[in-house]
């Protein structure tokens, strides 16, 4: 296996896609995701890991009803079974990039808009970049 390896700072700040995933190994998954002013992801719960690096812009966080601030330079972990989040109350695009463990959604997977997301269950199926 090769892995992957790229600027990630750079490309997560290029992104305008809601989501898009880059890289899906066995045991997790990179994908990066651009909320725009007044969206959120959406209240969610999974059975799985979740990692969240935010590289621009200004939100809120809410895991299991608690509230917290994040911005450019926040990190943010989502332990399985909680439930989360992530909300844009700034005037930019908030953009960060996730990790899956394990993998959640399709390998190249490319939602360009919330309602995109939102009409396709799609579901990691076990296929991974390599």
């Amino acid at each position: 296996m090769k892995g992957y390896n790229t600027n990630i700072e750079k490309v997560t700040k290029e992104n305008t896609d809601f989501r898009r995933v880059l890289y899906t190994s066995k045991n997790s998954q990179l994908v990066l995701m651009s909320i725009k002013p007044g969206e959120e992801i959406g209240m969610e719960v999974h059975g799985l890991d979740q990692f969240l690096r935010f590289e621009q812009g200004e939100g809120k966080a809410v895991l299991d009803g608690v509230e917290s601030s994040v911005e450019d330079g926040s990190a943010v972990v989502v332990p399985a079974g909680t439930q989360h989040n992530f909300i844009n109350t700034g005037d930019v695009d908030l953009k960060l990039y996730t990790i899956y463990s394990p993998p959640n959604h399709k390998d190249g997977v490319i939602h360009k808009t919330k309602e995109e997301a939102e009409a396709d269950d799609e579901h990691f199926d076990g296929v991974t970049t390599e």
